[in-house]
């Protein structure tokens, strides 16, 4: 007898299910897309124990037939999907056919589904993938959906989950990209029998993300204005500099409204974000691209959470360049500057195609030191040794068909660059807080993070107009690597050259290093060169090479910037209030962390007890 035998049918389907379906979070993911294909405009979710008793889903979508019904339960069945061809333009969330009976296989499950104009509905019971029982059955019209213990007939699988509250909170999170995704639509989630949200249909995409993350947040967010480049459109929202998070749970993007992850996508956030986003942290996103389906391939992933491009470089090089740009605006740290946007536009078929020594010598430091010198700044760069101040932390940020607009949207408001004249300085506190006051409230300046990031911004500057100063090394270092990452330093050996870094082909995957920028000291010159080839990977086309080198060029201002205990004249503060409103990117350090906060009158009302 042969050893290779057809699986059963139940096992096959529990095998296949295992891709589908990871966890409860996976169940309700599928059952909302579904949901949303149906083009429901009410979709209610209760979950009891974190989805692993039960899971119901209930919508007022177009709602199935009985033979429909009964053909959504086989497996790769679909009603998207007619011909090859379709797998190269797909809109819909679904296109598979294999969630339903996936779900079905491991779970014991319940279907009631209605038209809208029938009569009368379907019921369907389906225990461990054994069809149960068939018949009518009076519901409203659109589909509910129940998966009652969940892996009961797989206690491998069931082993594996996490508690109550790990698997609701992926639920949760499930629940909130898809209802960021459609604001259009109403989402209402309940756990154990208490409401975690309720979140009306709206036309605001703003208002739908602020239910969801909170005022404090939601006010602190900047707005993409809707802008379209090479037939691809982008918009949504992100994080002012020094907003960000230790974890991607509101680092959401969606291509097409599907929600979609990917380390090319992250990259090209990090790279717009540039110095606004502290090391280790991650940015707050929402963010919303639009392409032509033929340019991407969503088949790619059992979960469909990543995606590929047929041209990921240009999509990397906008996205990138879009959110530095919104950054770049300079808005005032206004906590009421977030205007109403639309909700994201539905979408339709047709599209247009369309990062030695103690910089003695000849570094740039001295230079900026004799230039800031000539300004009267000298007590700002005194070089008597003081001790480092202390890392400040950022502010925290709080955790967490085509319809008419029902009002439109006011005009976008001017805005207006702050002026070291809209400040007033109060004074200093704890010998490196400036007190200030302007129009909206209480303001208060890092005098270390502002002095760095207009030291940064200066040496900067004068590395891409006049050139990096290299020193040479008295032992040429050698370093091996692999293979592929060898081949991509040799196509970026020009770029390293630029950089300062006298970068040599040496034998087969060997590169010799005999030079380095002044500014790197010799006990540190492993470090940056790893790091310098570690951003190479991720450059979006937009990278000068001055900017592989900027860890190392903050670092070393970091250490030539006013310190904490340097006591500045008024004059001298409002030279560096001044100077710092000059620079691109003023609200933060090269580091990330935020040079100026704002504290509205409102908030001191509040703290006083004026207001509740």
């Amino acid at each position: 007898m042969g050893k290779i035998q057809l699986l059963s049918d139940t096992l096959a389907s529990q095998v296949a299910a295992g891709e589908v379906v990871e966890r409860p979070a996976s169940v309700v993911k599928e059952l909302i897309e579904n949901s949303i294909d149906a083009g429901a405009r009410n979709i209610e979710m209760r979950v009891r124990r974190g989805g692993i008793s039960s899971i119901q889903i209930a919508d007022d979508g177009c709602g199935m037939d009985k033979t429909d019904a009964l053909m959504s339960l086989e497996r790769h069945a679909t009603s998207k999907l007619r011909e090859s061809s379709d797998l190269e333009s797909i809109l819909t969330m679904g296109f598979r056919g294999e969630a339903l009976p996936s779900i079905a296989s491991v779970s014991k499950f319940r279907l009631t589904t209605r038209e809208t104009n029938a009569l009368e509905g379907t019921e369907i019971l389906i225990n461990g993938g054994k069809l149960i029982s068939v018949k009518e059955a009076g519901e409203a019209p659109g589909t509910q959906i129940e998966a009652r213990s969940l892996f009961y007939n797989m206690p491998a699988r069931r082993k594996f989950l996490r508690t109550e509250n790990t698997e609701f909170s992926h639920i949760e999170h499930q629940v909130r990209v898809h209802a960021i995704a459609h604001p259009r639509i109403r989402f209402l989630l309940v756990h154990n029998e208490r409401t975690t949200f309720h979140l009306p249909a709206t036309e605001s995409l703003f208002e739908r993300v602020r239910g969801l993350v909170g005022n404090e947040l939601a006010m602190r967010l900047l707005e993409i204005r809707k802008q379209e480049r090479n037939g691809i459109k982008i918009s949504g929202f992100i994080g002012q500099p020094g907003v960000s998070r230790s974890n991607r749970s509101l680092q959401m993007i969606f291509l097409n409204r599907r929600p979609v992850e990917g380390a090319m996508l992250q990259y090209a956030l990090r790279e717009g974000y540039h110095t606004a986003l502290m090391k280790g942290q991650q940015a707050v996103t929402f963010l919303f691209l639009e392409m032509d389906p033929r340019k991407v391939d969503v088949n790619v992933h059992p979960a469909k959470r990543e995606v590929r491009f047929h041209d990921g470089n240009t999509l990397k090089s906008m996205v990138a360049d879009v959110v530095a740009e919104t950054l770049e605006q300079r808005e005032s740290p206004s906590p009421n500057r977030v205007r109403e946007t639309p909700a994201p536009e539905e979408l339709s078929v047709s599209f247009e195609v369309s990062e030695v020594e103690d910089l003695r010598q000849e570094s740039l430091i001295p230079e900026l030191e004799q230039q800031a010198l000539r300004k009267d700044w000298s007590p700002l760069l005194a070089t008597d040794a003081l001790p480092e101040p202390a890392a400040v932390a950022p502010e925290e940020a709080i955790e967490q068909p085509d319809e008419e607009l029902i009002e439109a949207p006011p005009e976008p408001v001017a805005t207006q660059v702050p002026k070291a004249k809209d400040f007033r300085i109060l004074g200093v506190i704890g010998k490196l807080y400036v007190i200030m006051e302007n129009t909206q409230g209480l303001v208060l300046m890092d005098q270390h993070a502002a002095h760095e990031r207009i030291l940064f911004e200066q040496m900067r500057s004068r590395m891409e107009t006049e050139g990096v100063p290299t020193q040479s090394l008295l032992m040429p270092v050698t370093i091996e690597m692999t293979p592929k990452d060898f081949d991509l330093v040799r196509e970026h050996v020009g770029t390293l050259q630029k950089l300062g870094i006298g970068a040599e082909v040496f034998g087969a995957n060997t590169l010799k290093i005999d030079s380095l920028p002044t500014f790197v000291s010799e006990s540190d010159s492993n470090r940056f060169i790893n790091d310098v080839l570690e951003e190479l990977p991720k450059d979006t086309g937009r990278m000068s090479s001055v900017r592989l080198g900027e860890d190392m060029v903050a670092t070393t201002v970091c250490r030539h910037a006013v310190k904490a205990n340097d006591d500045l004249h008024p004059k001298e503060l409002e030279k560096l209030l001044e100077d710092l409103l000059d620079c691109e990117l003023p609200f933060c350090c090269p580091h990330g962390r935020p040079t100026l906060v704002q504290i509205s009158f409102k908030e001191l009302e509040k703290k006083f007890g004026r207001v509740v």
